[in-house]
């Protein structure tokens, strides 16, 4: 079904769960991954006269973490999956944009820090945009903290239920 997976990555733990779900849905489909990174510029703010040259080192610590998070992906990847590495200077969303537009994936896997749509809009969720904009279906992956627990329908369930389950892990309830 998915012949080339794009998935982002920015060392984050939103990024790192995104891709163990491309890398699972690779293994399964028997698809190329794609794996993307920008190198983020230095905030618009420190770049004035005064910081001048602070911004040199700044922007060279930002590109080596940038490459750094996209090696540890890789070394991630099975060696049974085919993979592609992009690492990029242009900010992330023309990056994705270019890619999906490229006609290269059929499926863009990224993790998202599970902000509400009104600091979405302010803060710029990337995941946000991507879903908007994409013209593959898009798959938003949640750190497991953000995963919403189970609810029992009724009192009497929960009276009954000695465990509760949240996807990538089992909690057992106390006796």
């Amino acid at each position: 079904m998915f012949r080339n997976i794009l998935v982002c990555v920015d060392g984050s733990a939103h990024a790192e769960r995104a891709l163990r779900e491309a890398i699972d849905l690779a293994e399964a489909e028997r698809s190329r991954l794609t794996i993307l990174t920008a190198i983020p510029r230095p905030p618009y703010w420190a770049c004035n006269p005064v910081t001048a040259a602070g911004i040199e080192p700044l922007a060279n610590d930002l590109a080596n973490e940038a490459e750094a998070a996209l090696e540890a992906a890789v070394d991630r990847v099975p060696a049974s999956i085919p993979v592609t590495k992009i690492l990029t200077r242009q900010p992330i969303r023309e990056a994705l944009m270019a890619r999906i537009r490229s006609g290269e994936h059929d499926l863009l896997v990224m993790g998202s820090r599970g902000r509400g749509a009104l600091s979405a809009s302010l803060l710029g969720s990337v995941s946000h945009y991507a879903l908007n904009h994409s013209r593959v279906p898009v798959l938003i992956i949640h750190t497991e903290d953000e995963a919403p627990v189970p609810q029992p329908s009724s009192e009497s369930e929960a009276a009954s239920a000695d465990t509760a389950t949240v996807p990538g892990e089992a909690l057992t309830a106390a006796s």
